[in-house]
């Protein structure tokens, strides 16, 4: 099988103080259609930097080809969702807003925007919210339209770099639930960074470590069946490999 997203020794230097930093050094990675892939590492090991050099956002040095192409720059192929609540045009209704992506691909007919705008809320359960503005809505309902947002392009891979990390709790696990829903549904790909390890064994079908340096230290297939809870089997050996990990790589 011919992987979806294939990353071939991928580089990332930055200068810093008239020296080379570097942020990922010689990465290679396959990501299977319909994988959900979860990012965990310490904070500086390029997790982030590698997402943006996913999705075109940055310069770096190697390939990467999604279903067989090499990219160039960003693309609708590749759609992300940041931490950030304020990702939205504050002077835009959730529906224009979703609605403006959509434009920028070229859809001009209204009744297929409305159609595409109604159907994409309605997956993250934003139906209702049509005509307010970002101002109007909380962190969590913000970010289930950007979500939305993002299915509406129909992306090959969603790129969510902690998307959930500034929610409360209660938001937080619902959003989490409601993104395994959208995942089986859509049978997205998506790539998830993520410094809660719980967040990380619930979501992933894959679970990848990374330490400083972009190297990866661990890389793993999720051996719970879902749904996953703290109650289910092999739960607490996993979090305890994933943790005795995630320490480790704090003190490379």
């Amino acid at each position: 099988m011919t992987a979806l997203l294939k990353i071939e020794n991928l580089s990332k230097v930055y200068d810093d103080d008239s020296r080379e930093h570097a942020v990922i050094d010689n990465l290679s990675l396959e990501v299977e259609q319909g994988e959900f892939l979860c990012i965990l590492g310490p904070s500086g090991c390029g997790k982030t930097t590698l997402l943006r050099c996913i999705a075109g956002f940055e310069r770096c040095r190697g390939r990467i080809l999604v279903d067989g192409r090499e990219i160039a720059g960003p693309g609708t192929d590749r759609i992300m969702v940041f931490q950030d609540f304020n990702q939205l045009f504050p002077w835009l209704t959730v529906e224009r807003n979703i609605q403006y992506a959509l434009k920028c691909q070229g859809v001009r007919d209204r009744r297929k925007l409305a159609d595409i705008a109604a159907d994409v809320l309605a997956k993250v359960k934003m139906s209702g919210f049509e005509k307010h503005y970002p101002y109007q809505l909380s962190g969590g309902m913000k970010q289930r339209v950007a979500i939305a947002k993002a299915l509406a392009l129909k992306p090959a891979i969603i790129l969510m770099d902690e998307p959930f990390a500034a929610l409360d709790a209660i938001t937080r696990n619902t959003l989490q639930q409601e993104v395994l829903a959208i995942s089986r549904q859509e049978k997205c790909t998506i790539i998830f960074i993520t410094h809660n390890i719980q967040e990380g064994i619930v979501l992933g079908t894959r679970l990848m470590l990374m330490q400083h340096g972009g190297r990866v230290a661990m890389d793993l297939r999720n051996p719970i069946p879902r749904p996953v809870s703290p109650s289910s089997p092999g739960y607490g050996a996993l979090w305890d490999r994933m943790h005795a990990a995630l320490y480790a790589t704090q003190e490379v």
